[in-house]
C-alpha cells in the first residue's frame, strides 16, 4: 500500500514537473518569436502578457516605447488599448445588472429619453444589450468621424447618430459601432450618478490594482509608449491620441502587467484573488454569442478548424483547433492591440503594440497556437508575404487611377470661387479656403483635420492631409459640384481608408 502510495505520489509529482517544462518551453517559444517579430516589422515597440491557472507566467516588453531613443518597453510601459476598453463598459454595465439597478434587455430611452437612432420605431426598442453587440443596423465604423480628433462631447456625438441611415434591419446584421458603446457609457453614467472613467476606476481598477491604467492620455505616465506610423511617408513618431469624449469606447490606456490582472479575473468569471467584481452568471452573459457572424470561404480555407464566429458584449467568441476563444482587439493610430481568452485551458493573454505593422495579429495567432498546441505555422513569414502582395496591388491602383486623369483640364472656375463653407448635418461644417493662390480644406469639428488641395482636373482635387493628421490616409479626391447658375453647391470627398466612411457625408455650400 505504501509502495502504490509512493508510486502515485512520484507519477503526480512528475506530471506536475513535465506541465512546468511543457509552460517554460511554450513561452521560451513564444519569447523567441516575439524577438523575430520585431525584427521583420521594424518595431519600435511591443508588450506581452501571458496567464496560465490564475498565475502570470510571462510578461515582458520588446524593443523601444519611442523611434530614434532608447528608454525600452517593459511590463509596466503603458499603451493605448483602444476598443479592449469595450469589455471594461459591458463589465461595468454587469456590476449594474448584479446590483438590479439595471438589465440587459432594458430600452435604452429609459435612461437616455433624448437619445434617437435614424429609424424611431428602433429608437423605441433598443435595448442595452443591443448597444453593446453590434446590431442596430448601422454599417460598420458608421459616425466614427463624430469621435475621431473632433471635438464633440459625447452628448454632442449622440445627438447627432439619428441623422446615420442604416444599411440593414435591425438585429439581423452585423455593424461595428463604437458610437453605440458610448451611449452605453452613458447609461452607466445617468444609473451611477458617477462619470464612466470614476466608476470604472472605482469598480473595477482600484479592486483589481491596475494602478498604471488610466482614462485619458492627459494621465498616462512617464513610461508611456509613443504611436507610430508611416502616415508622414515614412514611420514617424505621433502625438498620443486623445480620445476622451468617446471614452467608455476606446480611451483606456494600460500595460500588460496590468491586463494580465484584468485576464486573470476574465478568466476567474469574475472572481479576482478573492474579490468578486461581477458575478459568474454576468461573466457566462458576456461571453455568449448574440449575432452570428459569417465566415467566408478564404476565411475558412485560412483557418480551417473554425466553424462559428459570434459576436459577444464587448468581446467576440469563435472557436479554434477544438476551443472557445474569447477576443477583442484594439486599434488606434500607432497602437494596435489584443486580448485573447481561452477558458478551456484557463489561459490568456495580451499584445500591446506601438506601431501599425501586423506584429500585433503575428503574436495573437502565435500565442493562441502555442497554448492549444496547434500545428505549427509561420504566421510571420505568411504577414511578411501579405504585406508585399498589399503594396504590389496598391501600386496597380495607383497606376490605374493616374491613367484616368485628363490632362491640362483646368477647373470650371476661379480658384476663389470654391472657397466657402460647405455643411453636413450630421458632421458639421468644412471649410475651404484661398490661400496664397492654392485651396485649403478644414474639417471644423476635427482641427487637425486640414489639407492642402491639389488640382487633379477639372473641378477635382487631390486631397493633401498636412502632418497633423495622424491617420495614415491613401491618396484621396474632393469634387466640387456645379448648380445651374454656375456656383458651386456641394463638396463630393473621396477618401478611401479602413475606418472613415466620407461617403457618409454630404456637405452642402452654405456661404
Amino acid at each position: 500500500m505504501k509502495r502504490n502510495l509512493y508510486l502515485v505520489g512520484l507519477i503526480l509529482a512528475l506530471a506536475v514537473s513535465a506541465t512546468a517544462q511543457t509552460i517554460d518551453a511554450k513561452i521560451a517559444e513564444i519569447d523567441e518569436y516575439a524577438k523575430a517579430v520585431l525584427a521583420t516589422h521594424g518595431g519600435p515597440g511591443m508588450a506581452i502578457a501571458v496567464v496560465k491557472d490564475d498565475k502570470v507566467v510571462f510578461a515582458k516588453g520588446y524593443g523601444t516605447r519611442e523611434l530614434g531613443k532608447t528608454l525600452p518597453v517593459d511590463e509596466n510601459t503603458v499603451f493605448a488599448i483602444a476598443s479592449n476598453t469595450k469589455a471594461f463598459t459591458t463589465a461595468s454595465l454587469a456590476i449594474l445588472v448584479d446590483e438590479k439597478k439595471i438589465a440587459w434587455d432594458d430600452k435604452v430611452s429609459k435612461y437616455l429619453p433624448a437619445f434617437q437612432m435614424y429609424d424611431l420605431w428602433v429608437t423605441s426598442e433598443l435595448t442595452i444589450r443591443d448597444l453593446v453587440t453590434h446590431r442596430v443596423g448601422l454599417d460598420t465604423f458608421s459616425g466614427d468621424l463624430l469621435w475621431y480628433e473632433t471635438t464633440y462631447s459625447a452628448n454632442e456625438m449622440l445627438d447627432r447618430v439619428k441623422f446615420l441611415k442604416p444599411v440593414s434591419s435591425f438585429r439581423t446584421r452585423y455593424g461595428y459601432q463604437n458610437l453605440m458603446f458610448v451611449a452605453a457609457g452613458r447609461v452607466i453614467e445617468k444609473v451611477s450618478g458617477q462619470s464612466w472613467c470614476s466608476f470604472v476606476k472605482q469598480r473595477i481598477l482600484d479592486p483589481l490594482g491596475m494602478g498604471r491604467t488610466t482614462c485619458s492620455v492627459k494621465d498616462v505616465s512617464t513610461n508611456a509608449a509613443f504611436p507610430h506610423n508611416e502616415s508622414g511617408g515614412k514611420l514617424r513618431v505621433l502625438p498620443k491620441g486623445n480620445v476622451d469624449g468617446a471614452d467608455s469606447a476606446a480611451a483606456l490606456n494600460s500595460s500588460v502587467a496590468d491586463l494580465s490582472r484584468w485576464v486573470r479575473t476574465q478568466l476567474g468569471r469574475g472572481k479576482f484573488e478573492g474579490k468578486q467584481i461581477f458575478s459568474e452568471a454576468q461573466a457566462w452573459q458576456m461571453h455568449q454569442p448574440y449575432l452570428s457572424q459569417q465566415i467566408s470561404e478564404p476565411g475558412w480555407k485560412a483557418s480551417p478548424t473554425r466553424h462559428f464566429s459570434g459576436v459577444a458584449m464587448g468581446w467576440f467568441v469563435y472557436d479554434y483547433q477544438g476551443h472557445k476563444i474569447v477576443n477583442h482587439s484594439g486599434g488606434l493610430d500607432g497602437m494596435l492591440s489584443y486580448t485573447v481568452l481561452i477558458p478551456e485551458e484557463n489561459a490568456g493573454f495580451v499584445v500591446l503594440t506601438n506601431s501599425e505593422s501586423p506584429a500585433f495579429v503575428v503574436m495573437m495567432n502565435k500565442i493562441r497556437d502555442v497554448l492549444v498546441n496547434a500545428p505549427k505555422r509561420d504566421w510571420n513569414a505568411e504577414a511578411a508575404e501579405n504585406i508585399k502582395r498589399s503594396k504590389a496591388t496598391a501600386e496597380e491602383e495607383i497606376k490605374k487611377i493616374d491613367a484616368t486623369r485628363i490632362a491640362n483640364a483646368k477647373p470650371t472656375l476661379t480658384i476663389s470661387s470654391y472657397a466657402g463653407t460647405y455643411a453636413d448635418k450630421m458632421y458639421g461644417d468644412i471649410s475651404v479656403s484661398e490661400e496664397n493662390g492654392k485651396l485649403v480644406m478644414r474639417f471644423l469639428p476635427s482641427p487637425n483635420f486640414v489639407a492642402d488641395l491639389e488640382h487633379w482636373h477639372y473641378d477635382t482635387w487631390v486631397i493633401k492631409w498636412r502632418p497633423s493628421v495622424s491617420y495614415n490616409f491613401p491618396r484621396g479626391f474632393v469634387t466640387f459640384t456645379i448648380d445651374k447658375n454656375g456656383k458651386t453647391d456641394e463638396l463630393k470627398i473621396d477618401q478611401p481608408n479602413n475606418d472613415f466612411w466620407f461617403y457618409e457625408l454630404s456637405p452642402k455650400r452654405r456661404n
